[in-house]
């Protein structure tokens, strides 16, 4: 696969070197970024569902369902099949994953956003699920767990927040077993005629004003707009998965390249 060509909004994204001290299109000291990102997602927590709907006009459902299609969790088998899910506080992925495999899927919901975990506990204990689904409060750059204990990993629209890509694809590998699996969906760089310029108009003008009616804030739903135009595209983004150890490495266009769904085995 190759890299598409970037709208003049999006050149940015080519190599993203300034992911780690970007908040949105400011530039902030490394090391101030995370406490920023934190506060909008306090702020959009009991809002994330319908945060996302905004960001995808409710496609997310559908990109989210297909990522689990393609991890395919095992619904049979003695052994456990382990499933570490970052940056999913809200449990939306994890419910997916537990729920498809009906059987030896265990989630561990990863998020360094308290508010993000208390809506996904409340979410698994409504569904029943509080069993198959636990919550921890961590760092996507310093997982608290062993080497090798993981058989997916699995981010769903968190990557872009993380500050430093390269040390989360890092751990993400680390705490893989031979053989894991690495599934990244994120927002990323739309690859047709048109549809980027009608995109980003939506985008910059619409999602910052229906977030303010929503929610009554528009400004985390502005960081979120340009947090997407500062990642990396499919292909830079698919390079650094390479980088961090990983095989096999591909990825699949979602609605024109609004999201894309990477995946990495560790062979």
């Amino acid at each position: 696969m190759t890299a598409n060509k970037t709208s003049a909004g999006e050149k940015a994204r080519a190599h993203g070197p300034d992911m780690a001290t970007s908040f949105g299109y400011r530039t902030v000291a490394d090391g101030e970024k995370q406490p920023l990102v934190n506060e909008v997602f306090h702020k959009v927590a009991r809002r994330y569902d319908v945060m996302n709907d905004l960001m995808s006009g409710g496609l997310h459902r559908l990109w989210k369902d297909a990522m689990v299609s393609r991890l395919a969790p095992p619904r049979s088998g003695r052994k456990p099949f382990r499933i570490l899910d970052v940056a999913g506080g809200t449990g939306d992925v994890a419910t997916r994953i537990v729920t498809r495999s009906d059987g030896p899927a265990e989630a561990t919901v990863l998020d360094i956003n308290g508010s993000m975990l208390a809506v996904g506990r409340e979410r698994a204990e409504k569904a029943g699920l509080s069993d198959k689904i636990r919550f921890v409060e961590a760092n996507a750059e310093d997982l608290p767990f062993p080497d090798k204990h993981f058989d997916a990993y699995t981010i769903a629209f968190g990557i872009r927040n993380v500050p430093h890509i390269d040390k989360a694809l890092s751990e993400a590998f680390r705490v893989l077993k031979r053989g894991g699996r690495l599934l990244v969906l994120e927002f990323s760089q739309v690859d047709v005629p048109m549809l980027d310029r009608v995109y980003d108009t939506y985008s910059f003008n619409a999602i910052p004003a229906i977030g303010r009616f929503v929610a009554g804030d528009g400004e985390p739903y502005r960081y979120l707009v340009e947090s997407i135009r500062k990642f990396p595209h499919q292909e830079r983004f698919a390079q650094m998965i390479r980088e961090a150890g990983f095989s096999r490495v591909d990825y699949r266009n979602f609605s024109g390249g609004i999201a894309a769904l990477h995946s990495g085995w560790k062979i």
